[in-house]
Formats: C-alpha cells, sequence, structure tokens
C-alpha cells in the first residue's frame, strides 16, 4: 500500500512538472487562449524637471585666438666679405643709420695703391687708342692694329672693376634702414667673414608671426584683419595678413602665418609676444544654441525640443562653435522650445516639465 501511494504521489508532481513546462505551447488550444504573453499594465512615467530655451535671432561670432611673436621687418648680421684688420668703425651702438652708410672699414691700402697704378695705366691706353683712331680714319694703321689697341684697353678696364670690387669687400655698408644693435669687434682687431660686427634690423613696420589650425587655411588669406595685444598697451592694435605658408606642420598640424603692423613710431620692439584674437565669420541672425544642449552621436548631432508636455529628439545641421554656443544651420527654428538640462536622460515621448524658460543665454 504505501509503495502504492508513493508511486501515485511521483507521478502526480511528473504530471505537474510537465503541465507547468508545455503550458505556454499548448495555451492556444483552450478557448480564448493566445500565444502572446499576459500583458501588464505599465508603470505611470513620471514626468522630468528640466530647463528650457525658446530660440529667437542673436548674434555669434566664430572667433580664433592665439599667440604669436613680433619679428623684425628685416634683419642682418653685419660682417666683411674678406679677411683683414679692421681700420674703422662708423656706427654707434643702438642708432638709427640709412641704407648706404658705411659701417665698418677693414685696411685695403695696397688695393688702393694697386688701384692707383691701374689708373695711370688707363690714361696711358686712352691717348694710344685716341692716336691709334686718328691714324685708322687715314688709313696709316691696319684694323687690325686699332683693334688690339682697343681691347687691352677694355682688359684694363676689367681689371680696374675687378679692382674696386675687391676695395668694396673691405667696407660695410648697411644694406637698408634700420638699428645697429651692439657690436662685437672693436677698430685693430682681426676679422674674417664669419666675424659678426653687430646685427642691423628694420622694425618699421613689424612682422607678426602666429600659426592657424589647418581648417582655417581657406578662411586666413593675404589681407586679413588680425587685432592683437599686447602687455603694457591696454588698447587693442591692428594688422593685416601678408603671408600664408604653403604647408601644414606635420608635427602640430597648424599652418604658420605672418602679418605686418605699421610701427612707425617704433614704439613695439621684435622678440615681443603677442595675444592674437581674429574674427572669422558673423552671423547677426542665427540660430543659436548652449554648447551643453547638443548631444553628439554616430548618425549625427542631436537636440531635445518641448512638443506636448513631452521630449522630442530632432537631429541637427551645426555651423560656427565659441567657447559656449553652437550655430545652428538646419533642423530648428526660431520659436522652438529647446531643453537644456538632463539631456543625458531624456528619451524620446519622456514627459518633462518645465520649471526654468530662457528667453536668452
Amino acid at each position: 500500500m504505501n509503495k502504492t501511494f508513493r508511486f501515485l504521489i511521483n507521478l502526480a508532481i511528473l504530471a505537474l512538472l510537465i503541465f507547468i513546462i508545455a503550458f505556454p505551447k499548448i495555451r492556444p488550444l483552450f478557448p480564448g487562449g493566445s500565444g502572446a504573453e499576459v500583458d501588464f499594465q505599465p508603470q505611470q512615467r513620471q514626468p522630468l524637471s528640466v530647463s528650457a530655451y525658446i530660440l529667437s535671432p542673436s548674434q555669434i561670432r566664430d572667433e580664433v585666438r592665439g599667440t604669436g611673436t613680433l619679428l623684425p621687418d628685416e634683419e642682418v648680421d653685419l660682417a666683411f666679405e674678406t679677411s683683414g684688420k679692421v681700420v674703422g668703425i662708423y656706427f654707434e651702438e643702438g642708432s638709427h643709420v640709412e641704407e648706404g652708410d658705411l659701417l665698418a672699414k677693414m685696411n685695403d691700402r695696397h688695393l688702393q695703391a694697386q688701384l692707383l697704378k691701374l689708373h695711370a695705366q688707363r690714361r696711358l691706353l686712352v691717348e694710344r687708342e685716341f692716336r691709334q683712331r686718328s691714324l685708322l680714319e687715314r688709313d696709316a694703321i691696319s684694323q687690325e692694329a686699332y683693334d688690339q689697341v682697343v681691347t687691352e684697353l677694355e682688359t684694363l678696364d676689367a681689371d680696374i672693376e675687378l679692382l674696386e670690387a675687391r676695395i668694396a669687400e673691405t667696407e660695410v655698408r648697411a644694406p637698408f634702414n634700420g638699428i645697429v644693435g651692439l657690436r662685437y669687434i672693436s677698430e685693430g682687431s682681426f676679422a674674417s667673414p664669419s666675424t659678426r660686427i653687430a646685427r642691423l634690423i628694420k622694425i618699421d613696420p613689424l612682422k607678426l608671426e602666429f600659426t592657424i589650425a589647418e581648417r582655417y587655411s581657406r578662411e586666413i588669406m593675404p589681407g586679413f584683419p588680425i587685432r592683437f595685444r599686447v602687455d603694457g598697451i591696454l588698447d587693442p592694435l591692428d594688422a593685416e595678413v601678408y603671408a600664408v605658408s604653403p604647408f601644414v606642420d606635420e608635427r602640430t598640424k597648424t599652418i604658420r602665418v605672418r602679418a605686418l603692423y605699421d610701427n612707425s613710431d617704433e614704439e613695439l620692439m621684435p622678440g615681443r609676444f603677442v595675444s592674437i584674437d581674429m574674427q572669422l565669420a558673423e552671423d547677426l541672425e542665427a540660430v543659436a544654441i548652449p554648447s551643453e544642449a547638443l548631444i553628439p552621436e554616430m548618425e549625427g548631432d542631436r537636440v531635445f525640443v518641448y512638443r506636448s508636455g513631452q521630449a522630442q529628439p530632432v537631429y541637427v545641421t551645426t555651423g560656427i562653435r565659441t567657447e559656449d554656443r553652437v550655430q545652428i544651420l538646419d533642423g530648428l527654428n526660431f520659436g522652438d522650445t529647446l531643453l537644456t538640462t538632463g539631456v543625458l536622460q531624456l528619451r524620446q515621448g519622456l514627459p518633462v516639465v518645465l520649471d526654468n524658460i530662457e528667453q536668452e543665454f
């Protein structure tokens, strides 16, 4: 009897387990049965409290800020073209000089003596050429004899010109208007082409050199206005781009740019550090939103707007970007209510409550 009772209990338990496992598959066989799972009434989602901004026309500027360095318009290290003893220095350190001014002189007495000798020889040849030409006109000499004298005179002129060039190498003259710096030699010292006498710089105008990101290469062109500031001067100063490097630096991915500043009063000196401000574009009637309201995604940039009490996503096309704002070129219109807080928690159709509505930011 006990064995039979235990067998029946085990059989009932086994049948119950089989029924539980097979019930989802055989449920459609029962009247009113359905293959779908039992529907449960979802819980009502709690509205999210957010801040919003009503879009209106605003002004936005694409500004680029950076740093640069002031450079002289021209600079050169003064040096002789030959070797010899320095016999004269004709400038004062830190003084202004004009183009062509004699700045330093090397001993050239032996060259001057040779030049005097050649000039004396030339006078004789000139007289000889005159006599030979007179004889040639009377057919007293041959053309060959006259041509020989002319050749000797031309050769002597070439020797004189060469000697004068060698004498010029013993002189250092200012190649342009500028200011002479500190000198490094004295009269009586021996100098060679590698000996630096002083540095000559031109600071009117000044060059302003800086770099820009490669994405601005098509916007910064010669003639582009630049505004910069220098420590110790309150008012901003204006310069104008005159040259843009034709290649991008491989390491920094930047482009080197140079501008000119009219430093006619010589108030600024080369080597100074400057802060640069460039305005690339400006839109006075822009659709602009706070940067924190924009959500970058793989499909594109997205924002949320308020519609009928719910958050609705909108994909947008962006334009100018500043530190705190982004220009919207497509996707939003004036009057739309943009959600600006809790954007990472927002989902399509999520109920929202506006606790703060801003008219501008």
